[in-house]
């Protein structure tokens, strides 16, 4: 995040945001490993052999706790994530959703053994741990593939879907704009880069022109508040010049 945030220089003229959607895909590519490891462990226990636990309250009450922790944590990451549009916290938040979802598959396996050792006939229920943590890695997998390919996007300066209508609807319905084409946008982290041709009046001022096109930025900026924005007038001869 620090290193994303540093600004333009000669060398990295749009500053060093993809950094951040870099960071965000190696996160990614870690939970899935994470995930890879937990299903060939689970999948192992179920064929291979039983584990014994030894379940007591203390277990409980640890899990609970890092459930809570894990959960605000999450939350509060995913709000910044947001805000900010950062793919790097996004993964974060991820992440501790990941470990959330982790405890609840451990309290659910310490419950089934429990089961298990409370009602011989429910023995099966000593490997529901293992089960549920094979669901777990799917839910988690499919989250993670989902935030990955958006990552992968951004690395691949994809346009955001819908973006492009958007923004010509929104600056040719300002007054003095005969045309919007050309729109082109991408993300570098969680900057918006959008630059874009528009025809106007030739016979104006440049003074005229200028104010123009800060009108049509400021209109841009009413769908992306934080975007850079590039404007390339072009001059348009009216029938009246």
């Amino acid at each position: 995040m620090r290193f994303s945030g540093r600004p333009p220089d000669r060398t990295h003229l749009y500053g060093h945001g993809k950094v951040e959607n870099l960071s965000a895909l190696v996160e990614t590519l870690l939970l899935l490993v994470t995930c890879a490891w937990i299903v060939r462990e689970a999948i192992h226990r179920l064929i291979s052999h039983r584990v014994d636990l030894e379940v007591t309250w203390w277990a409980f009450a640890v899990m609970l706790g890092s459930i809570v922790i894990d959960a605000s944590r999450s939350r509060v990451l995913s709000h910044v994530a947001v805000k900010y549009h950062s793919q790097a916290l996004e993964a974060d938040a991820l992440h501790f959703e990941t470990d959330v979802w982790s405890s609840a598959v451990v309290i659910l396996g310490l419950i089934s053994v429990k089961a298990g050792e409370w009602w011989p006939r429910l023995q099966f229920l000593r490997n529901g741990d293992a089960v549920a943590a094979l669901g777990v890695s799917a839910l988690v997998v499919w989250v993670s593939i989902q935030l990955g390919r958006r990552t992968v996007d951004a690395l691949l300066d994809s346009a955001p879907a819908g973006l492009e209508e958007r923004i010509a609807a929104a600056v040719e319905a300002v007054p003095g704009v005969c045309n919007c084409h050309q729109v082109r946008a991408r993300y570098s982290g969680p900057v918006l880069f959008i630059d874009l041709h528009v025809l106007v009046d030739g016979a104006q001022t440049l003074a005229q022109a200028h104010g123009l096109t800060e009108t049509i930025e400021a209109a841009i900026r009413e769908i992306a508040p934080r975007a850079d924005v590039t404007v390339h007038p072009e001059p348009f001869q009216t029938s009246q010049s």
